[in-house]
C-alpha cells in the first residue's frame, strides 16, 4: 500500500473537481464528499462504496482512505476538508469512532445537510462563526442517522491503524515509543518507521500534532484555563506546550485565543 499522511491546517477547504483515482492517504481532517455528477467508488479500511449523483459521505480523521473511477463520461464531486476543532463538542465522539458506514444515500439524505454543504461553498472564508453553524448542522444529522463503531474495528490488523487509534486513546496521558510498542507488540524501530515513512515525523511530533488539535478545540470551544487545557491535552509542562504551540501557530495560546475572540466579536 502506498500511503501518503496529509496535514492540514486550514478550517475549511473546498473544491469541486472532477473525481481521480487518489491513493490511500490519512489526515487529521474531517472529510466530506458530495457527488454532483456520475459515480465514485470511496474506499475507507478494507471497505469499498459506491457513490451516485446525490449521495453524501463522510470520513473522520486519521483513518485510511481512497478513491477509485470505474465509470467514464462527465463525472463530478465537492470535496470538503474541515478542521475538527470547527465542532469541539465533537471532538472525544470523532477521536475514537467513526461511521459503520461513510455514505449516505440521496434518498436518505436530510435536506438540511444539502443545504449546509451548498452554503459552505459560497461563505466567506474569514466567517468562521457561519461556517461553524453549517459545519455543525451537517454533523447533528450525521450522528442522528449514521450508526457509530470503534476504529480499532476498523482496518484494526494494520499497524497504521493500530498506531493512530493507539494515540487517540492515550494521547492525554503520558505514552512513550517504548510503551507503545510494548503495548502493540512490535519493535519500536518497526513502529518508528511507520511514523517517519507513513506520517512524516517522529512519533513525538505525531503525539504533539494529535495533542494541538485537540489543546485549539479547547481554546476555541470552552472557557477552561489554558494551564487546565495544557494538562487536559497530555503536555507535561506550560512551557513545553506553548514552544510546542508556538512552532506550529506562530503564537502563544494565550495570544491564539485572544486572537480567536478578537475576530468573533468585529
Amino acid at each position: 500500500m502506498i500511503l501518503s499522511y496529509e496535514n492540514k491546517n486550514s478550517d475549511l477547504i473546498i473544491e469541486c473537481k472532477k473525481p481521480t483515482h487518489f491513493p490511500p492517504h490519512i489526515h487529521e481532517a474531517i472529510e466530506m464528499v458530495y457527488i454532483t455528477k456520475g459515480t465514485l467508488e470511496l474506499g475507507v479500511g478494507q471497505e469499498l462504496y459506491h457513490m451516485e449523483k446525490g449521495d453524501f459521505a463522510i470520513v473522520f480523521p486519521n483513518l485510511i482512505h481512497h478513491y477509485q473511477v470505474f465509470q467514464s463520461g462527465d463525472n463530478k464531486a465537492l470535496y470538503m476538508l474541515v478542521s475538527p476543532k470547527l465542532i469541539p463538542n465533537y471532538m472525544d465522539e470523532i477521536q475514537k469512532n467513526c461511521p459503520i458506514s461513510p455514505v449516505i444515500n440521496k434518498e436518505c439524505l436530510h435536506i438540511d445537510i444539502v443545504k449546509a454543504v451548498k452554503a459552505l461553498v459560497d461563505v466567506e472564508r474569514n466567517n468562521t462563526r457561519l461556517i461553524q453553524a453549517y459545519v455543525q448542522m451537517i454533523f447533528a444529522h450525521v450522528f442522528s442517522q449514521m450508526e457509530m463503531v470503534s476504529k480499532e474495528t476498523v482496518g484494526s490488523e494494520d499497524l497504521v491503524y493500530k498506531s493512530v487509534e493507539y494515540v487517540a486513546k492515550n494521547f492525554r496521558n503520558k505514552i512513550s515509543l517504548e510503551q507503545m510498542s510494548y503495548d502493540l507488540g512490535v519493535s519500536k524501530y518497526v513502529l518508528s518507521r511507520v511514523f517517519s515513512k507513513t506520517f512524516h515525523c517522529n512519533f513525538t511530533g505525531y503525539v504533539n500534532g494529535v495533542r494541538l488539535n485537540y489543546a485549539v478545540s479547547m481554546l476555541d470551544g470552552t472557557k477552561e484555563s489554558i494551564t487546565n487545557i495544557c494538562y487536559d491535552c497530555g503536555f507535561e509542562s506550560q512551557r513545553t506546550f506553548n514552544r510546542v504551540f508556538k512552532e506550529r501557530y506562530r503564537m502563544t495560546p494565550r495570544e491564539y485565543r485572544t486572537k480567536k475572540h478578537t475576530l468573533e466579536a468585529s
